[in-house]
């Protein structure tokens, strides 16, 4: 397993259904967990972990927030250390159409996903580079490389990945790597209210994929887990579909064109 001992991990999102598995996945890993969150559970989370004496600090931030999200890397330097590794991972959709969409969500959706990201990323970097080491890792979508829905936040993500390859080309000189991942369907928390509305949702989606399952949380943290360690050492500017096959093809319409079933 990837090692990070010491390592100050600020992991975005913490206390989210992808959120808890990057905390556990990391601190597993060895590494300080600088647990962020807009939800007040992210305390709750910390306080678990320092209880199990894994070094753990949890702060109550909305990523839009720039200042806010400045004050809370201070606070985890002065507990933890300095940033190592950043964990783009906060997300949210507001609106699963254009024609839903206002001037007013668009904005929210935009701070909540691609402008947080750069708040955090501009609050870690400074330490980075007086470091000369660093690994960034956005937790992007495969919305931000075709249209699935939900424009406002697939912009913003596509925006994330190409706010990587930007922070991989200017920052590779500083030894910091920069990488996104893509995940597609994930089976967390946020899927229940859909599930109660029909059971079958995610079996429906399954035939989208070509390995006819979503993906668990885990396995988004522990592909996050990698591109953060050394294991990934000469890897920097890549979007990394983590989607059980769904940006290799269209499965159902080839399916019908061929006429053939796989």
């Amino acid at each position: 397993m990837s090692d990070l001992t010491g390592k100050v991990v600020m992991i975005t999102g913490a206390a989210g259904g992808i959120g808890q598995e990057l905390v556990r996945c990391f601190s597993d890993a060895g590494a300080k967990i600088a647990a962020l969150d807009k939800k007040d559970d992210v305390t709750a989370l910390a306080t678990g972990l320092a209880e199990k004496g894994i070094a753990a600090r949890g702060e109550v931030a909305d990523i839009a927030d720039a200042a806010r999200v400045a004050q809370a890397v201070e606070s985890f330097r002065q507990a933890l250390g300095p940033i190592a590794v950043l964990i783009n991972n906060a997300g949210f959709s507001s609106r699963a159409t254009l024609e839903q969409s206002t001037p007013e969500t668009w904005r929210a959706d935009m701070d909540s996903n691609l402008n947080g990201a750069f708040n955090c990323v501009h609050a870690v970097l400074p330490d980075m580079k007086a470091a000369k080491a660093g690994a960034i890792v956005n937790v992007a979508s495969v919305n931000g490389l075709v249209a699935f829905g939900d424009p406002a936040y697939s912009a913003a993500k596509a925006g994330m990945i190409n706010l990587t390859k930007a922070l991989a080309m200017e920052h590779g000189r500083f030894n910091i790597r920069t990488n996104a991942i893509c995940p597609g369907t994930v089976r967390t928390p946020i899927w229940d209210h859909r599930i109660e509305r029909n059971p079958e949702v995610l079996k429906e989606l399954e035939q989208w994929y070509p390995l006819r399952r979503v993906a668990e949380p885990a396995e988004i943290a522990k592909v996050a887990l990698f591109l953060a360690s050394d294991d990934a050492s000469a890897i920097t500017g890549v979007a990394l579909p983590v989607d059980c096959g769904l940006m290799a093809g269209n499965r159902v319409m080839t399916r019908n064109l061929t006429l053939e079933e796989f």
